[in-house]
């Protein structure tokens, strides 16, 4: 089963960190991803872009609706994520209680749906 696990960050504790603690957390996540890859249960994982560099999108009623930055304020926000191949909810979540960055945010884990396959609608 899939699992997408949302790192969530505080950007002031992020930028509380001193350069070689943010090298040193660089160096450790990369490794713990190596790991987990060769070991087949990362399907991917990145960090993202801050929010302010983000653009939310919508459609309502045929028009296209953007807006510069975030969809909500809120004091953390969504810093990267790692798609995990795991058993369980159970396998995830220890793979994930070792992820470095979950000692300076919170990682939300979410399993994948299947999404049913339907027949066509009659014209």
């Amino acid at each position: 089963m899939k699992y997408l696990c949302q790192v969530w960050l505080d950007e002031t504790v992020m930028q509380a960190l001193s350069d070689a603690e943010r090298r040193e957390l660089d160096r450790q996540s990369l490794a713990y991803d190596l790991a987990l890859a060769e070991r087949g249960h990362l399907v991917m994982a990145s960090p993202l872009t801050a929010p302010e560099t983000a653009l939310t999108l919508s459609v309502r009623q045929g028009n296209v609706l953007t807006t510069d930055g975030p969809f909500t304020e809120s004091r953390e926000h969504l810093g990267g994520f790692l798609l995990i191949e795991a058993r369980d909810l159970s396998e995830v979540t220890e793979i994930v209680a070792r992820v470095p960055i979950a000692r300076y945010g919170s990682i939300e884990i979410r399993a994948l749906c299947d999404i049913p396959v339907h027949d066509a609608e009659p014209a």
